[in-house]
This record gives C-alpha cells, sequence and structure tokens, in this order.
C-alpha cells in the first residue's frame, strides 16, 4: 500500500527548500503526496506564490486561507488560529499516514497542533537551530518536540534535538535542502538573469535580504541604522520582499520610498529558486538579517553582512561578518566584506549546512519508517542524580 504523506508550505521561504524532497516524493512509487498551501502562498500582496507550485508541475490538494490582513502581531496570532480551523476539518478528512513540515514560521505550529490532536506522525526538517533574535526559535523548538522524525542540517543540530530527549534513531542529519538546488539545478547565466529581472548586472549590486525582528518589542527598531547605513553606500542595491511578519507592510514601504530616493535599484516581491541562487552568483555581497545569509552564500562564497540580533546563536561559515544594529557598525562591517583580502579569504570554504544531497536522505527516511504505533510514543532517557552529573561532569 501506499504511504500518504502530507506536505505544508506556506510561503516562497520555504517552498524553495521544499522542491526537492517534493519532486523526489512525487517520484517515489510507494508515496501518495499531497501538498497543502496556505498563508502567504495565497495572498497578491506576496506574488500568489502557489503559481510557482503548479507551474513546477506540483498539485496543490489543498488551499487553507488564514494569513489576515494586518501588519501586526495580533494578526500574527490570529493567523495561527484561523489556519487551525481550516487544517482540523482537511486533515480530518485526508487522514495522512505522515505530515512533513520544515523550519520555523509561526504558521507552521497550526499544522503541527492539529496532527498532534489527531494522532498523526510528524515529520520535521532543520530543527535543532537557534535563532535567539526572533520567535522562529521558540517555533523551531515547539516544533521538534511535537514531532516524531526529525532531519536536522548539520551535526551539531542533530544533537541539540537529542539533547532535547528526542530518540537518537528519530534524529537524522541531512543537510539543508535548499542546498540541492546547486547540486541538481542548473544556475541562470548573467545574461539569462539579466533578462529575466530586467537589470544591468555587469557591475555586481548589493542584495539586502532584511525581515523584521519577530522578538522586539519594535520589530522595525533595527532597521533605522540598516537604512541609515544603506542611505551612505553608493552601490546599486537590490532587495527581496521580508516575510509576512508584524511590520513587513511598513518595511515594504520604508524601502520602496528608499528606492524612490535614490532613482534606481529594485524590490522583487518574489524570485523563484532558481532565480535567487542566480542572484547570489552575480551579487557583491548579501545585507540584512534572512536565514539565507547564514545557510546558503556559504555555498557561493559570497560576503555576508548579518546585521542585529535576529539570526544570533546560528551556525555559521567565515563568509558571514556579524554588524551590531548600529550605522558605523554595519558600515565597518560591509568596508571589510569588500576588501581583496576577506574574498580571498573565503577560497575552499564548505558549507556546514550540507552538500546537496539532503533530500535523498530525506525521502529514504520518509519512505522507510515503519508506519507502526510505536511511532507516536516518544520514549524520553532517564533523568540522572546528582551523583550521575557529578560524575558525568569530572569525566568531561
Amino acid at each position: 500500500m501506499k504511504r500518504t504523506i502530507a506536505v505544508v508550505t506556506s510561503s516562497r521561504a520555504d517552498y524553495s527548500h521544499l522542491y526537492w524532497p517534493l519532486r523526489d516524493l512525487s517520484q517515489a512509487d510507494s508515496v501518495d503526496l499531497r501538498i497543502v498551501a496556505l498563508g502567504p502562498h495565497l495572498s497578491p500582496e506576496f506574488g500568489h506564490t502557489f503559481q510557482e507550485i503548479e507551474k513546477d508541475g506540483f498539485p496543490i490538494d489543498a488551499r487553507v486561507e488564514c494569513l489576515l490582513s494586518s501588519d501586526s502581531d495580533i494578526g500574527m496570532a490570529k493567523t495561527i488560529g484561523v489556519a487551525v480551523l481550516g487544517l482540523a476539518d482537511l486533515f480530518g478528512r485526508m487522514r495522512p499516514d505522515l505530515l512533513l513540515l520544515i523550519a520555523d514560521r509561526y504558521e507552521m505550529l497550526a499544522p503541527a497542533s492539529v496532527a498532534l490532536a489527531l494522532r498523526i506522525p510528524i515529520a520535521h526538517i532543520e530543527g535543532g537551530e537557534i535563532s535567539e533574535g526572533a520567535i522562529d526559535d521558540a517555533v523551531r523548538n515547539a516544533l521538534t518536540k511535537m514531532s516524531h522524525i526529525h532531519f536536522t542540517s548539520t551535526q551539531a543540530a542533530r544533537q541539540r534535538v537529542i539533547s532535547m530527549g528526542e530518540e537518537e534513531w528519530r534524529v537524522h542529519r541531512a543537510g539543508a535542502p535548499s542546498l540541492d538546488h546547486l547540486r541538481r539545478g542548473s544556475l541562470l547565466t548573467r545574461e539569462q538573469l539579466e533578462t529575466r529581472l530586467q537589470r544591468d548586472l555587469s557591475t555586481p549590486p548589493l542584495l539586502v535580504a532584511y525581515h523584521p525582528v519577530t522578538l522586539a518589542p519594535d520589530t522595525l527598531a533595527e532597521a533605522d541604522a540598516l537604512f541609515a547605513a544603506l542611505e551612505a553606500l553608493p552601490d546599486d542595491m537590490l532587495f527581496c520582499y521580508p516575510n509576512a511578519d508584524a511590520g513587513s507592510r511598513a518595511l515594504i514601504e520604508r524601502t520602496k520610498a528608499f528606492l524612490a530616493s535614490r532613482g534606481r535599484g529594485a524590490i522583487f516581491t518574489n524570485l523563484d529558486a532558481v532565480t535567487y541562487w542566480s542572484l547570489l552568483a552575480q551579487v557583491k555581497m548579501l545585507i540584512g538579517n534572512s536565514s539565507s545569509g547564514i545557510m546558503e552564500t556559504a555555498s557561493f562564497q559570497l560576503p555576508t553582512v548579518n546585521v542585529g540580533m535576529r539570526q544570533q546563536g546560528r551556525e555559521r561559515a567565515r563568509n558571514v561578518l556579524d554588524a551590531a544594529a548600529d550605522k558605523s557598525s554595519i558600515l565597518k562591517t560591509i568596508d571589510i566584506a569588500r576588501t581583496a583580502e576577506f574574498r580571498q579569504s573565503l577560497a575552499g570554504m564548505a558549507n556546514p549546512y550540507g552538500d546537496g544531497h539532503a533530500s535523498e536522505k530525506i525521502v529514504q527516511v520518509l519512505t522507510t519508517v515503519p508506519l507502526t504505533p510505536d511511532l507516536l510514543v516518544k520514549r524520553h532517557s532517564p533523568l540522572m542524580n546528582s551523583a550521575d552529573r557529578a560524575a558525568g561532569s569530572s569525566a568531561s
């Protein structure tokens, strides 16, 4: 019998990571793949990115409208509730054998909560990482404890998941599936990219990928320093749309006003995975606070200036330079990233987030893990007593 595996995707960001697992699952004879799109995917404001899924040849089995037309934290909280209501009916009818979720977006709390109540085993990709400056960190850890199979991007992340009480057999180091694009896909040439973007890239621009800092009382407080620094730079700049978080609309409007005042540059609502990866190969550096600057730019040995607290604590390769949310700090760090010495220091570096083989590892586990009642029953290691802790401490 085929096993039904449901995969939830909410935005362009997670879909770019899920593309190759979806491709491989769709081609597995033992799998009945069901794709569920929700949230920003269905929003015209964020580019109706569900169309990208369909363009890639994946049928969408269900669309769950849940994203409130809001720019507040209350809107984010209500979006979770609306998603739960829609997904409860959907999963109640579908009853998949496995539910696959990825990463740390707040919307993912909804399918995880529904699956928990309906006794549907959850597999989770990219647990065990750290981003202390965003609610993503708590979401990611919550998803880890609600999940039954784990695919981590790094070995340290795997150990972190195990340290949270997850049994070792459940935790697999697969790598980040977004990196599979580089090994399995074909990037655009500069000329092809220029045609697609309608931009002259003969002089490499700066790429800015910046999101609201969702753990801060004012999610855009750090943006003042970023834009103050950008105003002092002569370079052409390209911006990616921020995530659909509290403050995203205000950030979009600020970016558009910034570009209008300069009379050049561009902001892109949605870049498909191949276009985005091709752009990483052409730009001078990436500036912002996106996880892409941590996880993906290392594959291009691309200098990355990580601004502020959002990605605090996340593992990073040596191409990433951290800057405080301060104009002077950002500009000094950009100056370092520009130097030939720094670029030369990145030669031969490896990406700690994987080698482009994540999807095959993920699909191998998903298609073979026994679907028995024991999958839902987690067994935890016994607590250590004080003598054991003392012995372990002295041994280390």
